[in-house]
Formats: structure tokens, sequence, C-alpha cells
């Protein structure tokens, strides 16, 4: 893998390869990663892996024709053939009026923030095994478990390249730790299953092994014996592990992409009171060692923080360069890459602002409702926004929790679910997307 500086040269040479057989403008990206990690099962190693791997990536502009390659060779030959090849493809596409690279005078221009996420903490995999079997046997030794499934460590490191012929170049390193355990209560077809687990840029900023592997183990037991509900209208409270997928539910339709094909149910709601006066989302890059920090976009976009709901008011929305050509408006810095293509978009560090109740208190008026635990399936209809997932969780009585539940299905369209939307206090930043306790009014349980 090579580091930051070397993947920028090596992008910057591919530019100016593909420049040089007849492309009016190119940007190549380069991605490479390291991860390893080991897996344990009752005490007894099971698996050590580790792998590597390069991309680079190559965009080309001929007029308004484009294309896009990639190869994991990265030799000068194979680059040289690489640039040929992809003048050649565009050549033969038709025009798109909307493809071109980022606005000029908008790019980032360095020296960029360190963020913090180059933790240089070195693990060999014996202290990988030793902290997934701490995190393991702590689950076991939970009363009820039956049997497990692991424990798992590890360790990943990653740098990017971005590179453009009109002037952009920057790269950067991040590394993530891992740790989790899944764990097995009951027995035959009582057992239940269920784990918990942590990542975080920092090895510092993980919670002792010993701790994850009780939360599984206490998790797993918690739901053995689970019982049916009735189906109807009922309060929903959503567990921080589960809830961050509504908003998530949410950007997705903001995505500029989605605007422009009209295929998004917030269609005319640029503005609208979604949600109740006094919540709050927020889109930020630049959080000192965040899951997903980054001081630049996939397009070489400067990052902001950005408030995409405000006072419950949705804001505008989230487009790359090409998306917001179509639609009239300025990129706005969420440009995102993969292997090959143009790019997509997407969110980083997204949060959803703490309210100001516990979450015994968000609860504390519900006489019978559920709380869920896990979401089952992906019954989100985008366009319409109605949505069904199967869930299983527990009851709420009396505004206390309950027994376990499962095998229903909780149901609604996410606009009602988020003008009926409120939080506790509980958010916690260990997550891409972190959100407190969730409750929803009215949604349509559905069980026996």
């Amino acid at each position: 893998m090579l580091t930051p500086q070397q993947a920028q040269d090596r992008a910057a040479a591919l530019i100016d390869l593909a420049r040089r057989v007849g492309a009016d403008a190119a940007d190549a990206v380069y991605a490479g990663g390291s991860s390893e990690g080991v897996s344990v099962r009752l005490g007894e190693l099971e698996d050590i892996e580790r792998s590597e791997s390069e991309h680079l990536d190559l965009r080309v502009f001929v007029g308004r024709c484009s294309a896009s390659i990639g190869s994991s060779d990265l030799s000068d030959a194979a680059l040289t053939e690489l640039a040929e090849r992809a003048v050649a493809m565009a050549r033969a596409t038709p025009e798109d009026q909307y493809a071109g690279l980022a606005p000029q005078d908008r790019l980032a221009r360095g020296p960029f923030v360190d963020l913090d996420i180059a933790d240089a903490t070195a693990l060999s995999p014996q202290d990988l095994r030793e902290r997934a079997l701490a995190a393991e046997d702590a689950a076991r030794a939970v009363g009820g478990v039956t049997n497990s499934e692991g424990g798992h460590a590890s360790v990943a490191r990653r740098v990017f390249a971005l590179v453009t012929s009109h002037g952009f170049a920057g790269a950067y390193e991040g590394a993530m730790h891992g740790l989790s355990a899944t764990v097995v209560a009951g027995e035959g077809s009582a057992m239940q299953r269920d784990y918990a687990w942590r990542s975080a840029r920092h090895l510092a900023d993980l919670p002792d092994p010993a701790e994850i592997g009780r939360e599984a183990g206490e998790r797993t037991v918690r739901r053995l014996n689970p019982g049916k509900l009735k189906s109807g209208p009922l309060p929903v409270v959503f567990d921080p592990r589960v809830g961050g997928s509504l908003v998530g539910h949410l950007t997705g339709a903001m995505s500029g992409s989605s605007i422009a094909r009209r295929a998004s149910f917030l269609l005319g709601k640029e503005g609208a009171q979604l949600f109740a006066p006094g919540i709050e989302i927020v889109d930020d890059p630049l959080r000192p060692r965040g899951l997903s920090s980054r001081a630049f976009d996939g397009e070489g976009l400067p990052t902001a923080r950005t408030v995409l709901v405000a006072d419950g008011k949705l804001g505008g929305w989230l487009v790359d360069s090409a998306s917001a050509r179509q639609l009239g408006l300025a990129p706005t810095g969420h440009a995102v890459r993969g292997h090959g293509g143009a790019p997509g978009v997407g969110t980083t560090n997204l949060h959803l602002s703490a309210g100001s109740v516990t979450p015994a208190e968000l609860m504390s008026d519900i006489k019978d409702g559920v709380y869920v635990m896990e979401l089952i399936g992906h019954g989100v209809n985008g366009v319409t926004g109605d949505y069904s997932r199967g869930a299983s969780g527990y009851r709420i009585v009396d505004g206390q929790l309950a027994g376990p539940v499962a095998e229903f299905t909780v149901a609604g369209n996410l606009l009602d679910m988020f003008a009926r939307l409120s939080a506790a206090n509980d958010l916690e930043w260990y997550r891409s997307v972190n959100v407190p306790t969730i409750r929803v009014d009215g949604m349509t349980v559905a069980g026996d």
C-alpha cells in the first residue's frame, strides 16, 4: 500500500498520461487498504485473516463525453494502457450535458485540517487474539448464555488520494479498530442470538473488551422466551443502534440525483416543517476522530458542518456537481467515490441532536407500546416514503420495558413518522449515524 504522498503522486502521473493521449479533463482516485482480524470461538482460535488491496480509478472527459476505468496494476505500462483505453471509451460514448469536474473556483485548498483519524497504534495477531478472547469470555460468563458464535478483533488502515486535471490534489490516511462478540442463549427452538460491537479510529477510544462481551451476553439472555404482539396502532421506541436507519432514509431521499429523477418522497418539501420544532439533524465531516471524517469530498470540494434539519425544517438537497448542474444549484461538498464511475452523494458523521428528556421519561406515558432493538428486511419505498420492517424488541407497559417480543412488523409512512418523532437525551458518538433513543407515535404494528 502506498503512502498518502505516493498515492497522490501516482494519481497525478495518471492524470498527465490521460491529458497526453487526448483527454480534455480528468480525475484520478487511489484507494488502498490493509486489514487484519482474528476470530475466536469457544475460547479457541478460529481464524486469522489479513488482506491488502489498492486500486487506481481514472475518469476522463472528451468534451461532454466521459468514461471511467480502473486497475489494481499500478505499473507505468498498465497506467499508460489504462489512459489510452479510457480516452477511446469516452470518444465512443454519447454526450452528457451535465458531465464534468467540480467548479474550479470552488475547489478545496490545502493545507487540510488534521482530523486525527490515523492512529498509529500497532497490534500483533496475538494482541488481537487476546482482545477477541476477552470479549468472548465476558459474554460467555453471563448466566444463561449457552453457546458462542465468537469474538472478533480487527485493525484496518486506508489511504485515499484524489487528483484532478484542473488543480486539486489531496490525500489522507485513516485507521479503524473494531471489536465484537456474538453469543447464543437458550436451547433448541428457543435459542436466541445477539451481539455487541464497537469501532473507533483510535484504539484508546474503544471500550474494554469485557464491557463489550458483557453487553453481548446480557442482550442475548434478555431476548429469551419472546412473546407476540397484537396488531394495532402503538407508540414505537427505537433503540439508538437501529434508530439511525430512519435518518438514513431521510438523507437518501435528499440526494440530488433522486430529486433530479423525481424519485424521492421529499419532492416539493424543501424548507418544509418535516419534524417537530427543536429537532436538528447535522452532518459533520470535520469531527475529530469521526468514523467518516474527511477534509474534502470525492470531487475535491471542501467539506463543512451542514445542518440538514434545523428546528424541524428541512434544508436543501445533497448534491454533487452533476446533479447540481441538473438542478441549477451549487454542489454541497457531499460527493463520494467508490471503485470506478462518477461520484455519488453521501453523508459523513451524521447525527440527530439529543432531546431534553431521558429515555425513561420519553417512555413514561406509554401505557402499551413496543421498544425496537432489531430491524429486519428492507421494506422502505424511497419514492412514496412507505415504511414496513420486520422487528423484535421488548414490550413497553405502563412506561417500563417488559418482556421480549418478536416476529412483528412496524409500518407507517416516513413523512408521518418524522412529524411524530421525538428524541431522548442519550446521544452517544460511536457510529457513522448517531442518534439518541427515538420515539414515533401512531405506527402500525402487525403481530398476531
